[in-house]
């Protein structure tokens, strides 16, 4: 038995039974090619709609910085969108706009793949999660990723929020109850991960299509 959504998007009900049988369908044949499908404490979470430009675009200017930092200080390896996070423990399965996995967090085996380089999955607890907030997204990242991402254990999850026409950018640091936001001084948010500090700005706001950048010191 399935449940159908817009006619074409079929799921089985089995895929919400449990985070393995989850995981078994989005790498069946039968996984659709649209749509956003996310299994978060034993809810499936379904998402239809088209990413819109401005969200990719600020998705685009953190991914590259972050994979530019990664790359070029050797710290580690940098997941862009369509990577698939799953953490057993968390009882989540879902796909971030961007994750950062240390060396370290490598070698210890915090994070494993089960086919190495043909992997669809990253398996365990990244050391950053990145997320850009859309208004179809709200309450999944800033309330049900947020909550399962510290179960997780993942020491930063990056948060931005283009929405109202106000840009935000915080750096959420782990602690012992949950995200708390990094403290931001003159706009400048510091990374424990990466050891530096961070600003997102954005230019020519008055464009069509604005410019974002991730400035670093």
């Amino acid at each position: 038995m399935n449940l159908v959504l817009d006619d074409t998007i079929r799921i089985p009900l089995f895929a919400a039974t449990s985070l393995n049988a989850f995981r078994h369908w989005t790498k069946s044949a039968d996984y659709p090619e649209r749509g956003d499908y996310n299994y978060l404490g034993r809810d499936l979470w379904v998402d239809l709609s088209s990413e819109s430009v401005g969200h990719n675009l600020l998705k685009g200017a953190v991914t590259i910085a972050i994979a530019s930092i990664a790359i070029n200080d050797r710290l580690g390896r940098c997941f862009a969108s369509g990577m698939r996070l799953v953490h057993e423990a968390a009882s989540l399965s879902t796909e971030p706009d961007a994750m950062f996995v240390s060396h370290d967090s490598l070698r210890t085996k915090q994070v494993w793949f089960e086919n190495g380089a043909e992997s669809r999955e990253v398996i365990g607890t990244p050391d950053m999660v990145f997320e850009v907030v859309s208004s179809h997204s709200i309450q999944k990242d800033t309330v049900a990723l947020r909550e399962l991402y510290a179960a997780a254990g993942i020491a930063e999850y990056w948060l931005v929020n283009p929405l109202g026409g106000q840009l935000s950018f915080d750096i959420l640091r782990l602690t012992a109850k949950g995200y708390t936001p990094t403290r931001k001084a003159a706009g400048w948010i510091k990374s424990a991960v990466f050891g530096n500090s961070f600003r997102l700005v954005q230019e020519d706001a008055d464009a069509e299509l604005p410019e974002y950048r991730l400035l670093m010191r």
